[in-house]
């Protein structure tokens, strides 16, 4: 039971994008098409849930036993480029349209403070390595889902007739900000 709640309250009671207001620049940039936003969450997916557990293993193999706890975020962001450069040779192999329709955006992973936050996070909360690997899972999927609903709706708003002084970035930060406050909602959920 302990493991699901952790799911649901990284994905949907904390959720990086709506609660914690992380990784905004990648939900901005990749959410204009519903297909890019699934490969995107699927890259996010896997590079959160790797990342937390190479980040564990190393802080509690490696960087706590020979004290260089503040080196913590350095090699952190340097497994996160890793894993990125990974990921990013693999979506260039296996879908060159995904791979061009996400262009600077997957560079951008590297930089997305939820992947970092995740692996922070796991650390600070003093989660054991499964239960690092669940919420890394719970909130990837929270990104992910967080891409999908917001790209849906940008694509319903292409469609309608939207004051001039209201097009492109305005109403889609208008929505990010409501759809924000809905999942507020759930904030009585899960601790």
């Amino acid at each position: 039971m302990h493991y699901i709640v952790l799911i649901i309250g990284a994905a949907l009671v904390n959720n990086f994008v709506f609660s914690r207001f992380l990784g905004i620049c990648p939900f901005l940039g990749v959410s204009r098409r519903t297909e890019t936003a699934i490969g995107m969450g699927i890259a996010v997916i896997f590079v959160m849930t790797l990342a937390s557990i190479v980040t564990w293993v190393i802080d509690y193999y490696l960087l706590i036993p020979f004290n260089f706890v503040y080196m913590r975020t350095i090699v952190f962001i340097l497994v996160i480029a890793a894993l990125v450069q990974l990921v990013e040779m693999i979506i260039q192999k296996v879908s060159l349209p995904l791979y061009q329709a996400l262009g600077i955006y997957l560079p951008l992973i590297t930089t997305n403070c939820a992947v970092l936050g995740v692996s922070l996070l796991n650390i600070q909360l003093k989660y054991n390595l499964l239960e690092s690997c669940i919420f890394a899972i719970g909130a990837s999927l929270g990104f992910t889902m967080a891409l999908i609903i917001f790209s849906g709706i940008r694509e319903d708003l292409d469609l309608n007739d939207i004051p001039e002084a209201f097009q492109g970035t305005p109403i889609a930060l208008i929505t990010a900000g409501i759809l924000s406050l809905a999942f507020m909602g759930f904030s009585g959920l899960v601790k």
